[in-house]
């Protein structure tokens, strides 16, 4: 998805190992509240009794604190005032995110959390790799594993659990999670957290399901894109910038512009 959204930024993320994109505030909420989560499936949470949410959160907290000025995104905000008030801003988010989640929390019989595996597939150029926020135990096939994804988000996916980033991720997903565990994976869960209150008192949390049994034509989709995706980036091109990228635009063009990132030679 990088890739196809910016080429140039991606080459210099992933080609050239270049970590030195600021991340938005927005994003670095979402990053804790994972790190939230992880602590809490993963061992604190074990009971989930209100000692295990509470040392889950600070570490979430934590997290938040460690992140330097120069690793953040502070737009308008210039004065050291004015990014203290963002980071106040940031903390307050994040624990008005993550309380929602905890006040009741998904229950699973956890096998992995952060479950990092690469997978062959045949008719594949390349191995696959992807992170798995969770891996449980399938409640609706006996044997099965269930691949469980946590997203804090500023409004719902008005496409639900037919959005294509969700189908790509699950995919990905499914074939790390099989290959690590040798077993069927029948679903992948996303629980979307709202970070904001609605103002309406409606839930703060939704569940996608995507069943992977159903989904034939979405897994021919994806061969085919990371085929011509592998075929894309084989060959010998230029990167070129994405201005209009919401993310990366004005850092990728400004690589371009500068020549601070070697593109491949010529033959």
């Amino acid at each position: 998805m990088a890739f196809l959204r910016n080429p140039l930024a991606w080459y210099k993320r992933y080609v050239e190992k270049v970590y030195d994109t600021p991340s938005s505030p927005s994003a670095l909420v979402g990053r804790a509240g994972h790190v939230a989560l992880q602590h809490f499936y993963g061992g604190i949470g074990l009971p989930a009794g209100q000692a295990g949410k509470d040392g889950a959160v600070a570490l979430g907290l934590e997290y938040i604190r460690a992140v330097p000025d120069f690793e953040i995104n502070f737009g308008k905000a210039k004065s050291r005032l004015a990014k203290k008030k963002k980071r106040d801003s940031m903390e307050r988010e994040y624990f008005q995110a993550i309380s929602f989640y905890l006040k009741r929390p998904p229950k699973h019989k956890v096998l992995g959390v952060e479950v990092v595996a690469v997978a062959e597939v045949k008719g594949l150029a390349l191995p696959i790799k992807a992170i798995s926020d969770l891996v449980v135990e399938s409640r609706v096939e006996r044997g099965a594993l269930d691949i469980v994804d946590h997203k804090f988000v500023d409004s719902f996916s008005s496409d639900r659990a037919r959005k294509t980033l969700f189908v790509m991720q699950a995919i990905f997903n499914y074939y790390t999670v099989k290959e690590k565990y040798g077993k069927k994976v029948a679903r992948f869960i996303v629980h979307e957290c709202k970070k904001r209150k609605n103002a309406d008192g409606s839930a703060q949390m939704r569940r996608y399901v995507i069943d992977f049994s159903k989904c034939a034509e979405e897994f021919a989709v994806f061969h085919r894109l990371l085929n011509d995706a592998t075929s894309e980036i084989s060959r010998k091109r230029v990167y070129l910038p994405n201005p209009s990228d919401m993310f990366e635009g004005e850092n990728s063009f400004d690589i371009y512009r500068l020549g601070l990132v070697e593109q491949p030679d010529e033959e």
